[in-house]
């Protein structure tokens, strides 16, 4: 089940609230768990049994570090929640790209033709994020981070509450303990969730889809026949795209569990206006890049080694990155190019970044991340390359493909000056200048104003859902 489908929006969602507000407190939290388990059966009923043993067995490990301390079972325990939850991202994640790139490698040295036939493994919707949530929970007990969780129904709800279930923000168990057990709503706070989660349920319909369409032009099944303007308009329409997807997506995630009396942490902070590839991961995914930073950058020796292990470390970092987000070597160059340009920003050229005009950077951090999304997104290396070369003027395309692939509708065009806007902190900016400028009667207009805003987002999002389309989120599938 996805959050921008009319089923979550008119049955599953006001049926939860309904049920949830008029229960007693205690029974709450169990509310919570049935429904978030009915929310991932829905579209994996057969993956549930997965999601469960992978919440029993953290559970017990978890218990075991937390009872025997810093004891040698403790290490047993924390090694085997490790080697357990990275075997079972790895078999259902990587078995196919291992087995791919081993017929591969017997075809050149043996010449066999896919001498290992191994079946397919389909991969569970969001094993990444609820495996890195069960993991980070363990972890953080070994560091006395946190207490074990003796309730498993708790623990259940930590690691399966749906909002955060398939595609984060990741919640580290520490940052919503308390919440488990003691929350408020007001109704303050529940108008607050709506309508952030209106916010991102506009992003995702109103741009992040209809920008979907122009991206596709270049990354569809041919790309020999693309122009320059083309190339680059489709990658700047996937950047955008995958930027209010992901986002639209955190949205909705933090205001759920805001409307439920959790505060989850932010995901995004305008991460196209980052001057650096430093600044950048700072700003995009910041709950997935603290994850990292905390769990393998600084456990390797963070900024405490010497230059050369450092820049090795940041290479590990981004290569591991890169793989978390899917088995293919078109992600591996992804993680890859940002952790290269992370080491050489390290190495110097950050410095000098802050001696350049302010415009130049934004300009050099913008191309960098582009070039780094038409690997992200193409399907194949082949059809990275070919994109790299239209936008780099070196194609030579069909006439065909000249006149029509750069049309634009006037719906495209629209989400496409309206994501460029609002990838940037310009309505905040206006905010304040409204504050500080104070005028008359302003508030009451304002708020009018928003409350029609939102209500024409909302109206303007349920017309093209009941197209019925399939739209899931993009980071569904890592």
């Amino acid at each position: 089940m996805i959050f921008s489908s009319t089923l979550f929006l008119f049955l599953f969602l006001p049926v939860l609230i309904a049920l949830y507000f008029q229960a007693q407190r205690r029974y709450r939290n169990l509310i919570l768990v049935v429904a978030s388990l009915g929310f991932y059966a829905w579209g994996e009923p057969k993956f549930l049994r997965v999601v469960l043993t992978s919440v029993a067995l953290n559970y017990f490990l978890g218990l075991i570090v937390g009872y025997y301390n810093e004891g040698w079972r403790a290490k047993v325990a924390i090694v085997s929640a490790v080697t357990l939850n990275i075997g079972l991202l790895g078999y259902y994640k990587y078995s196919d790209f291992a087995v791919a790139n081993l017929n591969a490698l017997l075809k050149i040295a043996c010449h066999k033709q896919n001498a290992l036939n191994v079946e397919h493994v389909a991969l569970p919707l969001g094993i990444s994020f609820f495996t890195f949530h069960a993991l980070s929970y363990v972890l953080d007990i070994y560091r006395k981070h946190a207490r074990a969780q003796k309730n498993p129904l708790l623990l259940t709800l930590n690691i399966l509450f749906f909002p955060q279930l398939v595609a984060g923000p990741i919640v580290r168990y520490h940052e919503i303990a308390d919440q488990l057990t003691q929350r408020y709503v007001t109704s303050a706070d529940f108008a607050s969730g709506i309508q952030r989660f209106i916010l991102g349920l506009g992003k995702k319909i109103l741009i992040a889809n209809v920008l979907a369409e122009v991206a596709n032009t270049a990354f569809g099944p041919s790309t020999t026949g693309i122009t320059t303007q083309v190339a680059w308009l489709s990658t700047i329409a996937y950047a955008l795209q995958i930027y209010f997807d992901f986002s639209g997506y955190s949205d909705m995630a933090i205001g759920l569990a805001q409307m439920f009396g959790f505060c989850f942490p932010e995901n995004f902070n305008y991460p196209y206006v980052a001057q650096s590839l430093t600044e950048f991961w700072r700003r995009w995914h910041m709950t997935l890049s603290r994850w990292f930073r905390d769990y393998l950058y600084i456990p390797l020796g963070g900024n405490r080694v010497a230059p050369a292990r450092l820049y090795t470390n940041l290479i590990l970092v981004f290569f591991l990155c890169g793989l978390w987000h899917g088995a293919s070597w078109n992600f591996v160059i992804w993680g890859l190019l940002h952790g290269a340009f992370l080491v050489v920003e390290r190495m110097g050229f950050l410095k000098a970044l802050d001696r350049m005009w302010s415009p130049l950077r934004h300009v050099y951090c913008l191309i960098v991340v582009l070039v780094a999304w038409v690997f992200f997104r193409a399907e194949t290396f082949d059809g990275a390359q070919q994109v790299l070369r239209a936008m780099a003027g070196i194609s030579h395309p069909n006439g065909a493909a000249i006149s029509t692939s750069i049309y634009l509708n006037n719906e495209q065009v629209f989400a496409l000056v309206a994501g460029i806007a609002a990838s940037t902190p310009l309505l905040p900016w206006l905010a304040l200048q409204r504050d500080r400028f104070n005028f008359p009667a302003s508030g009451f207009v304002l708020q009018l104003g928003r409350i029609g805003a939102l209500g024409l987002v909302l109206f303007t999002s349920v017309i093209r859902l009941s197209s019925g389309t399939y739209n899931p989120f993009i980071y569904f599938r890592f």
